[in-house]
């Protein structure tokens, strides 16, 4: 790939990742990269588990942070 192809991939997941944070839709990418490096003695749940788990914390004013 080249570096102009690479630095367009990154660009556009990074304003992928923005938008959806904009919207309030947690980034799966980003919690399973995040559990990989600080916690890999953890089961990384599935897109359709960590979705839920995260609108139920935003609807009941739970806290949204591991560490």
């Amino acid at each position: 790939m080249s570096a102009s192809a690479d630095a367009l991939k990154r660009f556009w997941r990074r304003a992928v990742q923005t938008a959806r944070l904009l919207i309030g839709v947690p980034d799966y990418d980003t919690y399973v990269e995040h559990l990989r490096r600080h916690h890999p003695e953890r089961a990384v749940m599935s897109y359709e588990d960590f979705f839920n788990e995260r609108m139920r914390a935003r609807y009941r004013g739970g806290g949204g942070r591991c560490c």
